[in-house]
C-alpha cells in the first residue's frame, strides 16, 4: 500500500496538478491538507473518475483535510479527540484495507507570542494522547500530514533565521519528539538520514529555485506499520509545476 500526504494549498487552484500527480504516482491512499473548501464543494466526482473515494472535513476559505483511497474507508472519524469545542477542520481518520490512516493539518502557531501558539501546543498534546490510545489497540496506523514542525535544524535551510519561528520552537520540537518517543517512526528518515531534504518552499524570495525549504510534512508510523515499511521519499515533481502548491507530496510504501 502506497500512502502519501500532500498539502495542496487550495484544492480548487491545485486540482489539475493533483489529478496529474495521482495518475502518475498512483498512491492507494492520499492525505490532503488545506483544501480550503466546504465538503460540498470538494471535487469528489473528478477524483472518483480516477478511482478514489473521498472522506472530507471541510471549512470555507481556511484549513480543511481529506482522505482519498482506492478502497472504501471504514470507521471514519472527523475530528481529533480532546476538545469538542474545536471547530477548525484539521483532522480526518479512517481504516483502509486494515490500516488506520489519519490526514492532519497541525496549526502553524505563528506568531509565537499569541494564542495561536498556545493552540498549536494544545493540539499537539491532544495528538499525543490520541496516538497513545491508538497504540494501546496495537493497530498498524499512519499519522500523515502537514505537522508545521521542523523536527531538527537539519530540516530547515537556515536554522538561525528560523529560530524564533513557531515551526522551530523548542516547545514544538519537544512535542514532536514526544510522538517519536512513544514508538512512532518517521518514515522518510528510515531511508533518508541525509540533512536538508525539504517538503515546503515559500513562494517568496525565490526559495524554490534556491532549494531553501523546510521539512514539515511527515508520515509517522506505528510499530506495526513500520515493521512493514519498504520505501519512503519526497516527490518534488509537483512543486516545480506552474501554479504549484508551496508543499510537495511525501509518500511511504507498506508491504
Amino acid at each position: 500500500m502506497k500512502i502519501a500526504t500532500f498539502n495542496v494549498n487550495s484544492i480548487k487552484v491545485r486540482l489539475p496538478i493533483l489529478l496529474s500527480w495521482l495518475e502518475e504516482a498512483r498512491p492507494d491512499v492520499v492525505c490532503l491538507q488545506e483544501i480550503k473548501c466546504l465538503a460540498g464543494d470538494f471535487p469528489a466526482l473528478e477524483l472518483k473518475g480516477l478511482g478514489y473515494h473521498a472522506e472530507v472535513v471541510g471549512q470555507k476559505t481556511y484549513n480543511g483535510v481529506a482522505l482519498l483511497s482506492k478502497a472504501p474507508a471504514r470507521d471514519v472519524m472527523g475530528s481529533l479527540p480532546g476538545n469538542d469545542g474545536d471547530e477548525q477542520a484539521r483532522y480526518v481518520e479512517a481504516t483502509v484495507d486494515g490500516i488506520r490512516v489519519a490526514s492532519l493539518y497541525l496549526p502553524n502557531g505563528n506568531p509565537v507570542a499569541s494564542d495561536k501558539f498556545a493552540y498549536k501546543l494544545a493540539w499537539m498534546t491532544r495528538l499525543k494522547a490520541h496516538a497513545e490510545a491508538l497504540l494501546a489497540q496495537e493497530l498498524p496506523f499512519v499519522l500523515a500530514g502537514d505537522y508545521n514542525v521542523c523536527p531538527t535544524d537539519a530540516d530547515v535551510f537556515d536554522p538561525a533565521m528560523m529560530s524564533a519561528d513557531a515551526l522551530c520552537q523548542g516547545d514544538s520540537r519537544r512535542r514532536f519528539r514526544a510522538l517519536l518517543n512513544l514508538g512512532l517512526v518517521d518514515a522518510f528518515r528510515v531511508f533518508h538520514p541525509e540533512p536538508h531534504r525539504y517538503t515546503f518552499w515559500d513562494y517568496q524570495q525565490g526559495r524554490w529555485y534556491r532549494d531553501e525549504g523546510l521539512r514539515i510534512d511527515h508520515l509517522l508510523l506505528s510499530p506495526q506499520a513500520a515493521d512493514r515499511l519498504i520505501a519512503a521519499d519526497i516527490d518534488k515533481g509537483p512543486r516545480g509545476k506552474e501554479k504549484a502548491s508551496d508543499h510537495t507530496p511525501v509518500w511511504c510504501e507498506i508491504a
